[in-house]
């Protein structure tokens, strides 16, 4: 945060520097972007401990999350974050499923697929999920191949979908060779907070993340200022029929 913001954030040799939430801005192309710099969590925070579901329900109100990791141990904090996420109902790097449920008076199950499905729903395993949740009328659609817990999600209807950045710090510690297996991951970026290296880039990754979600920001509001003119429009065409003129 002290890096791309300039805000202060306590660091040191030792894990849990961190302690409250630090609010930092940072400015990348024109944008101002605000960084939150939260608290380590640790196993079972999405139970409660170490104030762990602070933790996590403020991330969960962000556009994007960035976990930071040490490169010398990655994955075994990588997992753990990435377990107490999921348990608290955020699923990164994930989109939400293309399936239609919608609860009914009557009628029973109607289960229809759209898409072949290879990841283990079938309409009987929809309704055994329904049945778990006591639910016994309503329409499934599915829309692309899903497994059982993406319909347990659309069930829930409490999930948050938010795109996840890993930030492997303290690249200046590692060998090249360590450097080509870190490379194979997906959705990371290599940076020594300390030498200020690859900062260009990972601020660059979250522009474009940014960037993307302000896009389909405009595109809903284009469309709805669309749908308002149409409606301005018609409703003066319905007062000039019945009183001759109208001027907005």
């Amino acid at each position: 945060l002290t890096t791309l913001t300039g805000t202060r954030s306590e660091a040191a040799a030792y894990e849990f520097t961190t302690l409250t939430c630090i609010p930092g801005t940072m400015k990348y192309k024109g944008a101002r972007i605000q960084v939150l710099d939260l608290p380590g969590i640790i196993e079972g925070a999405a139970d409660g401990r170490g104030r762990g579901r602070q933790v996590i329900s403020t991330a969960r109100t962000c556009n994007m999350i960035l976990v930071v990791l040490d490169s010398a141990k990655p994955l075994t904090h990588k997992k753990i974050i990435e377990n107490e996420l999921y348990s608290f109902g955020i699923r990164i790097n994930q989109k939400p499923p293309q399936v239609k449920f919608l609860k009914k008076e009557k009628g029973g199950i109607g289960y229809q697929e759209i898409v072949t499905q290879t990841k283990g729903m079938s309409a009987d395993a929809a309704r055994l999920v329904c049945k778990e949740y006591k639910i016994s009328c309503a329409e499934i659609i599915l829309r692309e191949d899903v497994t059982v817990d993406q319909f347990i999600d659309v069930i829930e209807d409490n999930r948050a979908y938010i795109p996840v950045l890993y930030v492997f710090n303290k690249i200046d510690a590692l060998t090249i060779e360590e450097l080509d297996i870190l490379d194979q991951m997906p959705n990371y970026v290599p940076i020594s907070s300390f030498h200020k290296w690859n900062l260009e880039e990972l601020m660059e990754e979250i522009w474009r993340c940014v960037n993307i979600l302000l896009l389909l920001f405009v595109v809903v509001s284009l469309f709805f200022l669309s749908f308002l003119w149409l409606l301005i429009t018609l409703c003066a065409c319905v007062c000039s029929f019945y009183f001759g003129s109208c001027t907005i």
